[in-house]
C-alpha cells in the first residue's frame, strides 16, 4: 500500500502493522532516490507539503511544529543553560529552528546523513526549517551521526536525536554502541532525547528504547504528545541523562525561563512540559513488565 496512486485516485498511504494514515495528494514536488533512502516531498490537498523517507510520513507543514517543538524544548528548558548542542538527524530543519529559538545556544551541530533530504528540504520545505541552516550558530555536517559522536568527549548539553524508525541505516542510533558514546560526549549535566516510536503503533520499539536507555543513564523518562499524521497519533519521546535529575528541576524554573525567551512557540508552554511527563497507567504497567 505504501505509495502514491494514480492521478485519478491521488492519495498517498503511510501504512504500519495494521494502522494507515492517507492524504489526498496534489503533486509530486520531488522525488529521488538516494544511496540511503527513497525521499518524496509531496504537495498534500490539507495537510500542506509532506517529507516521506521511504514511503513513511516524516512532517507535513501543518503538524510538523508539535513533534518539533516537544523533542527540542523540552530538554532545552530542562537544562539550565544549554550553550552547544548536537542534532543527529533532523534534516528538515525543523529542530535547528527550535533550538535557535534559545539565545543561550552558542553553537548547534546538526549531522544529516543523507544530503539530499538536506538539498530537498531548503527548496521545498522553508516553511518549517525557516532558512535556519543559515544561521551564524548553525553548523551543518553531511555525515553519520553515529560514526560522528565517536570522536566527541564532554562537549555536548544537549544531544537531540531525530531518526527514522529504528530499522535499517537508523537501527545503530538505537544501538548500545550508540548510547555509550553518546553518554561520553553529554557534559556532566547534559541531557539527550530521542524519538522513541508511537505508542500504540510501535509498543516493542517504544519499550525496548526506554529499557536500553535505562542500562546507560541514571535518569530516564518518557513523555508523551499527540502527532496527528504519525502511526496512530500518540507519540513518545525519552530523554535521559546520566547526573542530572530532570524531574526534579522545579516548575517555576521552566515558567520563568519560558517567560523570558522572546521567540514564539505555536504547541509548546509550561503547562504542556508538565503534562507530558504524566504517563497513564497501562504505559507504566507496560514498562514494568
Amino acid at each position: 500500500m505504501k505509495k502514491l496512486y494514480s492521478k485519478k485516485e491521488k492519495w498517498f498511504y503511510d501504512d504500519i502493522r495494521g494502522f494507515c494514515c492517507g492524504l489526498e495528494i496534489r503533486k509530486v514536488l520531488y522525488s529521488k532516490k538516494s544511496k540511503f533512502q527513497e525521499i518524496q516531498i509531496l504537495e498534500s490537498e490539507s495537510w500542506g507539503r509532506v517529507l516521506t523517507l521511504d514511503k513513511a510520513i516524516q512532517t507535513t507543514e501543518r503538524d510538523e511544529f508539535i513533534y518539533h517543538e516537544m523533542i527540542s524544548h523540552v530538554p532545552l528548558f530542562l537544562h539550565s543553560k544549554p550553550k552547544k548542542v548536537l542534532v543527529v538527524g533532523g534534516g528538515d530543519g525543523g529542530i535547528l529552528k527550535e533550538v535557535l529559538k534559545h539565545g543561550t545556544v552558542k553553537n548547534v551541530i546538526l549531522v544529516e546523513i543523507d544530503k539530499y533530504v538536506i538539498e530537498a528540504s531548503k527548496k521545498y520545505l522553508q516553511k518549517i526549517h525557516q532558512n535556519s541552516y543559515y544561521n551564524k550558530r548553525a553548523e551543518i555536517i553531511v555525515g553519520d551521526g553515529v560514526a560522528f559522536i565517536k570522536n566527541c568527549k564532554n562537549i555536548f548539553d544537549v544531544i537531540i536525536i531525530d531518526s527514522t524508525d529504528p530499522v535499517g541505516m537508523a537501527e545503530d542510533l538505537f544501538s548500545d554502541n550508540f548510547y555509550k558514546d553518546a553518554l561520553a560526549a553529554l557534559k556532566t549535566d547534559g541531557i539527550l532525547v530521542t524519538q522513541s516510536g508511537a505508542i500504540f503503533a510501535q509498543w516493542e520499539e517504544f519499550s525496548k528504547t526506554v529499557e536500553k536507555m535505562k542500562r546507560f543513564f541514571k535518569y530516564v523518562s518518557p513523555y508523551l504528545t499527540v502527532v496527528p499524521t504519525y502511526p496512530s497519533s500518540f507519540w513518545s519521546f525519552t530523554i535521559a541523562s546520566k547526573n542530572f535529575d530532570f524531574k526534579k528541576i522545579p516548575f517555576e524554573n521552566v515558567e520563568k525561563k519560558y517567560k523570558e525567551i522572546k521567540a514564539k512557540f505555536k504547541f509548546y508552554n509550561p503547562e504542556v512540559h508538565r503534562a507530558s511527563f504524566a504517563i497513564p497507567n497501562f504505559i507504566i504497567k507496560g514498562l514494568n513488565r
